[in-house]
C-alpha cells in the first residue's frame, strides 16, 4: 500500500462520499488516515471539548458545523487549525425543554466577540456565518466578521438579541458583497437600522433580508429599503402594527421581489394585496397569514397576477370558497394554495370540484 503515492490515494478517496465508507478506508493504515483527513471538506462536531484531538487532521476544511455549546478557546483552535473554511454554521439548539436550565448555564460561558475575532482575522475565505440564537453575539462581534471577511455574501444573525442598529450600520456601509441578510428576532433592530443598510452599497447586492419579529420597526424604516433594488425575498412577519398597508403599497414598486411574508401583520388589509397584485409583477410567493383585514375582494385582485405560484391564507377568515374558485380559475400560474381546514366545510363541493380540476393544489389546514 506504501507504493501507492498520496496524489492517487486523493483521487481514490475523492470519489467515495459515503462517510461510513470513508471511516472504513481511513482505518486501514496511517498513510490512508492521514490521506482522508485532508481530503475532509467537511464535519459536524458534538463534542467541541475534543476539537484538538482530531481537527489538526482536517486542515482543508471547507465546512464547520455544530450546534453545541462552543467557547472562545474552541473558536480559537479552528482559526488555529482550518484557514480555508468557506461555510461557518454554529446556529444553536436546545436538546429539549428539560435542559432549559443547563442551557442557561452553559450560554454564559459561549463565545462572544473575542471568539468571532479569532474566525474572522485566521479564517479569512468564510463567505457564510451562521450565529443563529447565539446569545454572546453583539455589535462587537458584527464588526469584526464585517471588518475580516471580505467574501462575506450570507449572515444570519436570528436571535441574536444583543445585535443592534450599530452593526447594520457596519454591514451597511462595509459589506459590499453580501445577498443574505437574516435578522429575525433581533429585537433592537429600528427604522434607523434599516436606513443605514439601504444608503450603503447593499442596494445594489443585497437579495435576500429576513426582519421577522424586528418589533421596533415601522413604515418608516420599511420604506427606505425600498432603494434596495435587488430584493428578491423580504419577510416581514410578526413585525407588529407599526408596518402597515403605508408599507405594503410600498413593497408593491419592488420590480425585483419573488418572495414576500407579512404574516401576522395585523394592520395590512386589501390594499397591499391590490397594490402588490399590480405592482409586483415578478412575485412569486406571497404569504398573509393571520392578515385579518386582508379579504376575498382582495385576493380576486390577484386573479390577474401573471407569475404568482404560492399564496398562504391561513388565519385569513373573509375569505368564501367562491373567492378561491376565482382566484384559482383566474391566476393561470397558481401551484400551490394554503387556507384553514375550516373554511372547506363552507365550500359547495361543485367548487371544490372546479378549483381540483385546475393545476393548483390547495392544502387545506
Amino acid at each position: 500500500m506504501e507504493k501507492l503515492g498520496d496524489d492517487l490515494l486523493v483521487l481514490i478517496i475523492n470519489r467515495i462520499h459515503d462517510p461510513a465508507y470513508r471511516k472504513s478506508l481511513s482505518q486501514v493504515c496511517k498513510q490512508w488516515f492521514r490521506v482522508e483527513g485532508l481530503t475532509r471538506s467537511s464535519v459536524r462536531i458534538f463534542e467541541p471539548n475534543l476539537l484538538l484531538n482530531f481537527l489538526p487532521r482536517f486542515s482543508n476544511l471547507r465546512k464547520f458545523e455544530s450546534s453545541e455549546h462552543i467557547t472562545n478557546t474552541h473558536l480559537e483552535i479552528l482559526a488555529e487549525n482550518c484557514p480555508r473554511i468557506q461555510v461557518l454554521n454554529l446556529s444553536f439548539k436546545k436538546k429539549s425543554r428539560f435542559c432549559d436550565e443547563m442551557d442557561e448555564n452553559l450560554i454564559l460561558d459561549d463565545f462572544n466577540e473575542n471568539g468571532l475575532c479569532f474566525i474572522a482575522k485566521g479564517c479569512s475565505c468564510i463567505n457564510t456565518v451562521n450565529l443563529r440564537k447565539r446569545s454572546g453575539v453583539g455589535d462587537a462581534g458584527v464588526v469584526s466578521l464585517v471588518s475580516f471577511l471580505p467574501k462575506l455574501i450570507a449572515l444570519d444573525l436570528g436571535f441574536c438579541d444583543k445585535v443592534s442598529d450599530e452593526s447594520l450600520r457596519v454591514i451597511g456601509s462595509g459589506c459590499c458583497s453580501l445577498k443574505s441578510l437574516n435578522l429575525q428576532g433581533c429585537w433592537l433592530v429600528s427604522d434607523e437600522g434599516l436606513k443605514s443598510l439601504a444608503e450603503g452599497p447593499l442596494r445594489i447586492s443585497l437579495k435576500k433580508l429576513i426582519l421577522a419579529e424586528c418589533d421596533r420597526i415601522s413604515d418608516t424604516g420599511v420604506l427606505s429599503l425600498m432603494q434596495m433594488c435587488c430584493l428578491e425575498e423580504f419577510d416581514l412577519a410578526e413585525c407588529g402594527p407599526n408596518v402597515t398597508d403605508i408599507a405594503g403599497e410600498a413593497i408593491a414598486s419592488s420590480e425585483s421581489l419573488k418572495r414576500l411574508n407579512l404574516s401576522w401583520l395585523v394592520n395590512v388589509s386589501d390594499a397591499t394585496v391590490v397594490a402588490l397584485a399590480e405592482g409586483c409583477k415578478n412575485l412569486d410567493a406571497l404569504n398573509f397569514t393571520g392578515c385579518e383585514f386582508v379579504t376575498g375582494e382582495g385576493v380576486r385582485a390577484l386573479t390577474k397576477h401573471r407569475s404568482l405560484k404560492e399564496l398562504v391564507l391561513t388565519s385569513c377568515e373573509k375569505l368564501s370558497g367562491y373567492d378561491l374558485e376565482e382566484l384559482v380559475l383566474g391566476c393561470q400560474t397558481l401551484e400551490y394554495i394554503v387556507v384553514d381546514r375550516r373554511l372547506r366545510m363552507w365550500v359547495p363541493m361543485e367548487v371544490q370540484d372546479n378549483i381540483m380540476r385546475e393545476n393548483c393544489w390547495i392544502d387545506w389546514i
